[in-house]
This record gives structure tokens, C-alpha cells and sequence, in this order.
């Protein structure tokens, strides 16, 4: 784990060309640093908290002037990491801003690991883990939708929910060690009463929240949207199409793609992992028995599939296959080649065959493809899950714990209503607000926090 002890550095912007680089330091030898490797332009004995002062780095080992910067000094706990904090703002490109910070630590600065400034900022008490969570999620997020999300999470708004939540249980695990502490006081305790606060106030709650990760999938991680049909239907054709480049090889050979190619895609706002597969058939040699089973595989992780159907070809087994395969899931028939003739009959018969929506393009011309991005919009909204749950986006792992939350607290209410002892009721709402700590940070395990952490790019 982290030593938090230390003073820390990282370039905190993409190294590369550019207009401004950011390196940042914390910890308690910040502003020491700084007045090591920093000539001010107007001379001062002080640095002001949350100012910015021109001036010139040099290298206190060779008294070279590396570069004219502007520097700011952010004074504990007004920071961050709520350390002192300093940031070199220098003109960028990989050779400057590496030697800045070589320089920096030639001091006795340790290089900073991934994550570790808003691991700082965590154990300080300055966010909490839900906040920090959104913190890389927000630097990941596909979406505008995802964005704001993200921000309402940063400002606490899901803490918000969770502390409701873990309150509520305090009070009712509070009511059920009266009853055990104090045998005598407990006829006065309602077990209907408590029934109704459990469901109440923690089951029916944490079930919103979790129905709200639905949310997550859709504006922030991004739909896996997968492309799926018989050889030479037309799908990389498409997805060309979709991304408006020549993302993928295109020719009349069956069977060109073998590997699946995948693109990031914002269709109504709402963005989509593409991913163009190789056409299902019975494969000829390892290498496409590869390919088909990389698609079958994509398939059956697929948030949403795009059917490709040929309709200047007679529909054949590969199609009817493919047809049943993607039953259940959330699937738009895409009937490609309109601008040839159909020989697979009127379109209503697939409609009437497939039980599934369906829209008309070329792949070819580009004929139809607002009408398939607005068939692709409302197969993904039909449900307006957008607007049932718009201030939360839980991942997957708070998810997760509040799945085990809710769970305990059902097992309480189970018990609670076959009147078992109230130690046991005691033991399940206990339980479930361990879970609900995990979320937050308060009783999560060392290496779950360094699993979130080390998904953090270095400087943040």
C-alpha cells in the first residue's frame, strides 16, 4: 500500500506536445521543493495559498534555467489531497517535463504511483471511495449524459444515498439491541413496526439503486453493441458506414474478417462500443473456427446485437440460426442491400418471423442510415430507463455491495417475521451495514482498495 508520509510527484497531464504541462507535488516538503527549483519574477519571502507566481525553474545542481512557469502552492488542508500541494505549470513535451521532474526527485521526492494523489485525497477525508470511484470514471466516461452523472456523484449526491440508507439501519439495529440489552423494554418494540422500517427504508431503497447501474451501462461504460451475421451480409460494410471511416476491411471475399474489430460510437448521445464480428458459418480450418467462436462468444456478452440480413439473398439456415440465437436479447434486424432487389420477400415477414424490430440501409450507398440510427436510439431508450433513475450511475462493484446489503437486510426481515431471536435480526442488519460500508470506503478490504486505485493514470 501507499506510504502517506512521503512527498510525492507525477506529471499530472498527457505527456506529449503541447501548450501547458502540470506536475504535481504533495506532502509535507511541497513548498520546500518548490523554493529549491523556483526563481519568482517579483522576489517574495511567502508563497500565498491559491496564487499563481511567474517565474523560472532552474536546476538547483547546475543553476540551469529550464523554463519559464507559472506555480501555485495550495496550503493543507485547502489541497486535494488536503496536503500542501504544489503545481509547475511549464510549457509541454516529453523532454521538459521529464527533466522537471527528475529534478524534483533528485530532491528526495518519491515518484508517485497510479491513483495515489485521490488515494491521499481518500484517506484524508476529503472524498469518500464512491467519490473517488468517480473521479477515474469521470476521465473514462463515453458520454455527456455519463458525465453529469459523474459530476453529481463527485459532489457526494450517491454518498448522500448510502449515508440515508446506513442511518436508517443504525436506528433499526439501535431498536433491536434495546429488545436484547433489555429483555424487560422489549413488548414495547413493534416487530410489525420494524418489518415496515426494514422494507422501507433500507430493502426498497438499496433495490432503486441497484436498478440505477442499469444507468452505467447505458451512458457510461457504453452499450456493447455487437454486429453479427452470415458471411459477406455486409456488417463491416456497416459499421464503416456507422463510424463514417474505413474502420474495417472490406471485400467481396466471404469470410475476410476473422477477428472481431472493435470502435466507440455516440449515436442520440448515447455511446456504443461497435464491434464487428466474422460471419457465422461452418468453419473450413482453425483459424475461422477461431473467428466464429470469438463472435459467439462477443454474442453472448452483447448489451444490444445489430442482426445483418441480406436481402438480396435468399434467407438460409445461417440466417434462421442466427435468428434464434439472439432471442431474449435486445436486437434491431438490420435488412442490408435496399438498394438492390429482395429476394428474401416483403420485410413484414421477417418482422412476423423474428418477433424483433427491424430497419432497412445500405451499406453500400449510405441509403437509410439516419433511419437505422433512429431505430438504433429507440431499441436502447424504449424503457426510458434514462429518466427513472437520473443522479446515480453505481459500477458494477457498488453494485455489487448493495446486492449483499439489500440481501442481509431481507434475510433480517425473513427472521424478523418467523420472530427468531432478535440477536440473530441483530447479526443480518449488522451484516448489511458492513456492505453498505464497503461502498463508502469504511470497512473495505486493502486489496479491493488497491484494485480501484491502480486503475488511476499517474498525476491523479
Amino acid at each position: 500500500m501507499f506510504k502517506n508520509e512521503d512527498t510525492i510527484a507525477a506529471i499530472a497531464t498527457p505527456v506529449g506536445r503541447g501548450g501547458i504541462g502540470i506536475i504535481r507535488i504533495s506532502g509535507s516538503n511541497s513548498l520546500e521543493i518548490a523554493r529549491q527549483v523556483f526563481k519568482p519574477k517579483r522576489p517574495t519571502n511567502s508563497f500565498k495559498s491559491h496564487h499563481l507566481y511567474l517565474g523560472q525553474m532552474y536546476d538547483p545542481f547546475s543553476n540551469d534555467n529550464i523554463d519559464e512557469i507559472l506555480l501555485s502552492f495550495m496550503k493543507a488542508p485547502h489541497s486535494y489531497t488536503r496536503e500542501d500541494v504544489v503545481e509547475i505549470n511549464s510549457h509541454s513535451g516529453y523532454q521538459i517535463l521529464s527533466r522537471i521532474l527528475r529534478i524534483i526527485i533528485d530532491l528526495g521526492v518519491r515518484l508517485a504511483k497510479p491513483g495515489e494523489f485521490t488515494f491521499r485525497a481518500f484517506l484524508n477525508g476529503r472524498i469518500d471511495l464512491t467519490q473517488a470511484e468517480a473521479v477515474i470514471d469521470l476521465i473514462n466516461s463515453k458520454s455527456e449524459k455519463g458525465l453529469a452523472f459523474l459530476s453529481k456523484q463527485l459532489q457526494g449526491s450517491f454518498r448522500q444515498k448510502i449515508d440515508t440508507i446506513r442511518q436508517n439501519a443504525i436506528n433499526i439495529l439501535a431498536n433491536s439491541e434495546v429488545a436484547i440489552d433489555f429483555p424487560e423494554e422489549a413488548d414495547s418494540i413493534s416487530w410489525e413496526n420494524l418489518a415496515i422500517l426494514i422494507d422501507d427504508k433500507l430493502i426498497k431503497p438499496l433495490e432503486s439503486l441497484i436498478t440505477a447501474h442499469t444507468n452505467r451501462k447505458l451512458w457510461v461504460d457504453g452499450i456493447k453493441t455487437v454486429i453479427v451475421g452470415r458471411v459477406n451480409v455486409g456488417k463491416s460494410s456497416l459499421l464503416n458506414q456507422l463510424l463514417d471511416e474505413q474502420r474495417s476491411i472490406v471485400t467481396p471475399i466471404p469470410g475476410t474478417t476473422r477477428d472481431v474489430v472493435e470502435s466507440a460510437i455516440t449515436i442520440g448521445g448515447m455511446p456504443l462500443r461497435l464491434m464487428d464480428t466474422a460471419g457465422l458459418r461452418k468453419a473450413k480450418n482453425e483459424i475461422e473456427k477461431f473467428g466464429v467462436n470469438l463472435t459467439k462468444q462477443k454474442l453472448s456478452e452483447a448489451d444490444f446485437v445489430l442482426l445483418v440480413i441480406d436481402q438480396s439473398r435468399p434467407l438460409n439456415q445461417d440466417d434462421f440460426n442466427l435468428i434464434a440465437k439472439v432471442q431474449g436479447k435486445n436486437t434491431l434486424i438490420v435488412i442490408n442491400k435496399i438498394d438492390l432487389p429482395s429476394r428474401i420477400g416483403n420485410s413484414i415477414h421477417i418482422k412476423d418471423f423474428s418477433s424483433l424490430p427491424f430497419a432497412g440501409v445500405s451499406a453500400l450507398t449510405g441509403q437509410g442510415l439516419d433511419q437505422l440510427r433512429k431505430a438504433i436510439q429507440n431499441c436502447l431508450l424504449k424503457d426510458d430507463i434514462d429518466d427513472l433513475y437520473s443522479d446515480f450511475a453505481p459500477n458494477l462493484r457498488q453494485s455489487k455491495a448493495m446486492s449483499d446489503s439489500a440481501q442481509f437486510f431481507r434475510e433480517a426481515l425473513h427472521n424478523l417475521k418467523q420472530r427468531l431471536p432478535m440477536e440473530i435480526i441483530a447479526v443480518d442488519l449488522k451484516s448489511g451495514l458492513d456492505a453498505l460500508g464497503e461502498i463508502t470506503g469504511e470497512t473495505t478490504s486493502e486489496d479491493i482498495l488497491n484494485a480501484i486505485f491502480s486503475q488511476f493514470c499517474l498525476g491523479k
